[in-house]
């Protein structure tokens, strides 16, 4: 596994991240507690080092199963990544920018983007509590609050580095706009955003930005949620209460798969499977610190942990641009 310091902070994760999204279950068609466990260990067992997270995924779930899967470990040698700013419980009081409705077991429930000092405070100690932490090594904004100052948020990600509970402060799925005025209140260690062989729009503007001042870069969904598996292709059929279903149709699946077929026997020749192909082209992208990789068992896990061990010649790198060329 390889090791990277994260912007400019003192804190170093795997290249390669256990990303905890489908392990809470809610969105993905359920989940299996003993598998999402193991999956977390086998992580741990080969390397990978660092967990991200949310409250959002499972509606407190995922923390819950990270917290009990690294009970009795030595948390000096864990990094765990969580998230703040989405709120389902009502407890907002309907303060915040409605973002959408989740439903969990039949019932609808509204979340809220919400990142006022007041909640920040509040989420972080329910998060340490399901963590069953006491510090968290990144804290990040999940998404945008349009209804609160960004300095706000800003100072009290500062505050609770100066108390502990926190090492370092990023944000999700900012612009480079919104860095800039994040920025100027704290110099943000990282931004986690969409990217993968599909959607390399951040390559534009918000790579060259982050180089410049010093910004990690987490990226999520570099599988497009298991479309560049290629398994979609060949199984075909996902639950009906799968937010998949929905989620592949802004692609051309047709070009996609042939993609895929032209790219397979890059991997194959490695004896690696498309997915560690897929994960190690995404890892060695100019700018590009952490990728996050989810897993609902030890199998998957050990798979994504050893896609760093994969080679990949100048020669091939330029035949999958070429193909990725093709696209559109």
């Amino acid at each position: 596994m390889e090791y990277r310091k994260l912007g400019n902070t003192e804190l170093e994760l795997s290249a390669i991240t256990h990303g905890a999204f489908a392990i809470g279950g809610n969105m993905w068609g359920g989940n299996e507690k003993e598998d999402s466990i193991n999956s977390i260990h086998a992580s741990l067992d080969h390397g990978v080092t660092s967990i991200d997270t949310a409250p959002f995924y499972g509606f407190g779930l995922s923390e819950e199963m990270i917290g009990e899967a690294i009970k009795g470990k030595d948390r000096s040698k864990i990094q765990l990544l969580t998230k703040f700013g989405l709120v389902w419980d009502g407890s907002n009081n309907g303060k915040g920018e409605f973002f959408f409705d989740a439903e969990d077991e039949g019932k609808i429930l509204p979340v809220y983007k919400y990142a006022s000092k007041a909640n920040v405070i509040k989420e972080v100690e329910e998060s340490l509590k399901r963590l069953g932490t006491d510090y968290i090594d990144l804290l990040q904004l999940h998404w945008p609050d349009s209804t609160t100052p960004v300095c706000e948020t800003m100072e009290a990600m500062e505050l609770l580095i100066q108390q502990g509970k926190i090492r370092a402060a990023g944000v999700s799925n900012y612009s480079v706009p919104q860095m800039q005025e994040g920025n100027r209140t704290l110099h943000l260690a990282s931004n986690q955003v969409a990217y993968s062989m599909l959607n390399r729009s951040i390559e534009t503007d918000l790579v060259p930005y982050s180089v410049e001042h010093n910004s990690g870069i987490i990226v999520y969904s570099p599988m497009e949620r298991g479309l560049l598996t290629g398994k979609y292709f060949k199984e075909g059929q996902l639950r009906d209460n799968d937010h998949r279903n929905g989620y592949f149709s802004q692609f051309d699946l047709n070009k996609v798969k042939t993609f895929l077929e032209k790219i397979e026997p890059v991997a194959q020749e490695k004896g690696a499977t498309l997915s560690q192909l897929v994960l190690k082209w995404t890892a060695i992208q100019p700018g590009i610190t952490v990728v996050l990789a989810g897993a609902r068992n030890a199998q998957q896990a050990i798979e994504n942990a050893k896609a760093m061990a994969i080679e990949i010649s100048q020669n091939e790198l330029d035949f999958i641009h070429s193909e990725l060329s093709k696209l559109g």
